[in-house]
């Protein structure tokens, strides 16, 4: 049976990878049609609160246009992107912590995750995007995410999701940025997006875009300085910035009366202004020369709250990925990451307070800790397969906060696999 299964998907990665190498350029017609396909598959194997796996994916299609070429419009593009994602979250239903491991797990449905022209001007020192879209994919990202499968750093460390209304793909609202290049390399970039959480519904699919049901704003601002693969021959990337957030939130410990909601019976009290900052970098260590792909990259980050009543302190963040790994094998990757979530005092009282209600003694630990080691196998163009790795110390409980005692730390081995589609569609069609 395996023999049988196995010839007729060699072939079918065979023929996928011949596609990928005939791929020519859409640059040339002033559109692009994009697709894409990303699986993560994820096992508990010690610890956590039961043993078992889950599966969860994510189908992309999008179109950009280039309006200069195509109708005369100088310097804009249009972007559409949409998103369908399937699947369940392991982290949920077998580790019995909120972070998932599955970092495609999320706004399970379809939905239009991107309606927005973007706008160059004097040179393309300055670009401003605007339409419906989510802050997630404009600020705090990496591309070193497409390394990893943890949700603890990708797409966004999740501090800022944890702390403020930060919205993220694919649930879309009103937003848009600003973004100044001082030079070359250093910029300005600050941006505004509505929050709001009906969009986050099953029954949503980004098509609703009205306001009435807005909760307030997040803006974010960051001063950064990147300089290209191009530009040196050990690029860097340099940021910080922070921001504020005007929703309206949920006190994590304390009534309208300053009194603890789970002794006084009363409804948590609703809060509203938010506000956090942080620091980033990522450093190419080691290169063998300007046009190789191989080469060390370290990266790290840093982000705290500066007011409001959050569930976290701060978030800290180091690690690593290695392009190139054996002889022959410059596109393969080994990628490291570990981060440290620390929970506020009133965060920990509410937890505390939980367990004693339902019977329980002993005190929640103040941080959590999560690791991933993943290997990136480049298999085409086309087709990257990472086997990966996870280890989560002191799982946390704010998904089950009646829980009498700590969980045991959690293993997972998981497995993620991306199809770049965009290429055959390319060679498909002749472009």
């Amino acid at each position: 049976m395996t023999m049988y299964l196995g010839r007729p998907l060699a072939a079918l990665l065979a023929l996928l990878c011949s596609l990928s190498a005939l791929a020519g350029s859409y640059e040339d017609h002033g559109y692009a049609l994009l697709a894409s396909y990303t699986g993560e598959s994820a096992a508990l194997v010690d610890g956590g609160k039961k043993r078992g796996s889950a599966y969860a994916g994510q189908f992309f299609v999008g179109a950009e246009a280039d309006f200069g070429r195509l109708i005369g419009w100088q310097g804009a593009k249009f972007k559409l992107y949409v998103a369908s994602r399937h699947g369940d979250n392991l982290a949920i239903d077998e580790i019995g912590n909120s972070v998932s491991v599955q970092e495609i797990w999320g706004a399970q449905t379809e939905r239009l995750a991107n309606l927005t022209i973007e706008q160059k001007l004097f040179d393309d020192r300055v670009i401003i995007e605007a339409g419906r879209t989510v802050a997630n994919i404009h600020f705090l990202g990496s591309e070193l995410c497409n390394y990893f499968q943890t949700n603890s750093a990708c797409g966004n460390p999740t501090f800022v999701f944890r702390t403020s209304g930060f919205t993220y793909w694919p649930v879309s609202s009103w937003g848009g940025y600003v973004k100044t290049f001082l030079t070359p390399q250093i910029y300005i970039h600050a941006g505004v997006f509505e929050i709001n959480p009906l969009q986050a519904r099953d029954n949503q699919h980004g098509l609703n875009w009205g306001i009435a049901d807005a909760t307030g704003v997040i803006a974010p601002v960051a001063l950064g300085y990147r300089s290209s693969p191009a530009q040196a021959r050990l690029p860097a990337f340099y940021e910080v910035g922070g921001w504020r957030d005007t929703s309206r939130f949920s006190d994590p410990l304390r009534d309208a009366n300053g009194n603890a909601a789970l002794v006084s019976g009363q409804p948590y009290a609703s809060r509203s202004e938010r506000s956090g900052v942080f620091a980033r970098f990522e450093q190419q260590v080691t290169r063998p020369d300007r046009s190789s792909p191989r080469g060390l990259i370290l990266f790290g980050a840093a982000l705290w709250g500066t007011s409001g009543e959050l569930t976290q302190d701060r978030f800290l963040e180091l690690g690593f990925v290695q392009k190139g790994t054996f002889a022959g094998r410059d596109r393969d990757t080994l990628a490291f990451v570990i981060n440290r979530q620390r929970y506020s005092g009133a965060a920990l009282e509410n937890l505390r307070l939980a367990r004693d209600a339902a019977g329980g003694g002993d005190t929640p630990a103040n941080s959590q800790y999560l690791m991933e080691l993943s290997y990136g196998i480049q298999v085409c163009k086309l087709l990257r397969v990472a086997p990966n790795l996870h280890y989560i110390i002191h799982p946390d409980s704010f998904s089950e906060p009646s829980r009498t005692r700590d969980l045991d730390d959690a293993l997972v081995v998981g497995l993620r696999v991306d199809l770049a589609l965009t290429p055959a569609i390319e060679a498909i069609t002749g472009r």
